[in-house]
C-alpha cells in the first residue's frame, strides 16, 4: 500500500492553515515548510502534527520534497483543502497500489471567489518523487493522463 506526505509550504498562514490540515487524512506524513512566518503558523503546524522545517533561502520550493518520508507527495497550499469526495478517492487509491511507472495524478479544482464556487481546470498534485522533479511550490502541470475523482477546494478567505 502506497504512503503519502503532504507538502505545504507556508508563509504567515495561521488563519487559514487548520483547515487545510485538518483535510489531510488519507495522509501519512504532513510536512510544513515555513518561510520565516512571524505568525503562529509554525505553532499550528506542530499542533496538528506536522513536521515543520524552516525554509532555506535559495533553496527551490520543490527541492523539500526530498525531505518526505514517502515516494508520493501531495501538494496542497495554505489555503486549500481536500473535499470528502477526494478524500475519498485518495484512500481508495491507496488500497490499489499505482504502477511503478506512473509519474502523477492531477486534481480537478474547486476555487471559491465573490460569486460563488467555480471548477478550474485540473492540477498535477499527487507525484511520485522518484519520477517527477519540479522548482515551484507546485509541481508543473505537465501531461498527466490520470484524474483522480473529488476536488481540491481553493478557498478566497481564510
Amino acid at each position: 500500500m502506497p504512503k503519502i506526505t503532504a507538502l505545504l509550504h507556508t508563509h504567515n498562514d495561521a488563519l487559514r492553515l487548520g483547515r487545510a490540515l485538518d483535510s489531510l487524512h488519507p495522509c501519512d506524513e504532513v510536512l510544513v515548510i515555513d518561510e520565516g512566518s512571524d505568525d503562529d503558523t509554525a505553532k499550528l503546524a506542530r499542533q496538528h502534527g506536522a513536521t515543520v522545517k524552516t525554509a532555506i533561502p535559495g533553496v527551490t520550493s520543490g527541492a523539500y520534497a526530498m525531505d518526505a518520508s514517502h515516494h508520493w507527495v501531495l501538494c496542497i497550499s495554505p489555503n486549500e483543502a481536500l473535499s470528502e469526495g477526494l478524500e475519498a478517492a485518495l484512500f481508495e487509491w491507496k488500497e490499489h497500489d499505482p504502477e511503478p511507472q506512473v509519474p502523477c495524478f492531477q486534481v480537478p479544482i474547486r476555487e471559491q471567489n465573490q460569486t460563488g464556487w467555480h471548477l478550474q481546470p485540473p492540477e498535477v498534485r499527487l507525484v511520485n518523487r522518484r519520477l517527477v522533479n519540479w522548482v515551484g511550490e507546485m509541481p508543473s502541470n505537465q501531461r498527466c493522463e490520470n484524474t483522480l475523482a473529488g476536488e481540491l477546494l481553493r478557498f478566497r478567505d481564510p
